[in-house]
């Protein structure tokens, strides 16, 4: 059977369960790169390489951040730091997600 070895599963496991920052309550209009500017600044090490947009309803629009082999606890970190700041008069919503 074709990609069943143990190293195979092992690295389809990594790729489902990759990590993802989500931001939400994100001031409607804000472009993105403002919001990787934002995270930057916080976790200089994070190197963002893609932002997906959730709008919603378009009050409380959000955003899903994918990263490029963040070490170890670093989203997990960034997470519990930038989670109820204000920015932009707003007070953000920000959560890891596992894919």
């Amino acid at each position: 059977m074709r990609g069943t070895t143990a190293a195979g599963t092992r690295r389809n496991a990594c790729k489902e369960s990759e990590i993802k920052l989500w931001i939400g309550n994100i001031a409607p209009g804000t472009p993105d790169e403002e919001v990787r500017a934002f995270v930057k600044k916080y976790a200089p090490d994070l190197e963002c390489t893609k932002i997906q947009r959730v709008e919603g309803d378009g009050s409380r629009p959000a955003a899903v951040l994918e990263f490029a082999d963040p070490p170890l606890g670093a989203l997990e970190g960034v997470s519990m730091r930038l989670n109820g700041m204000y920015w932009k008069e707003r007070s953000l919503v920000v959560q890891t997600l596992m894919r």
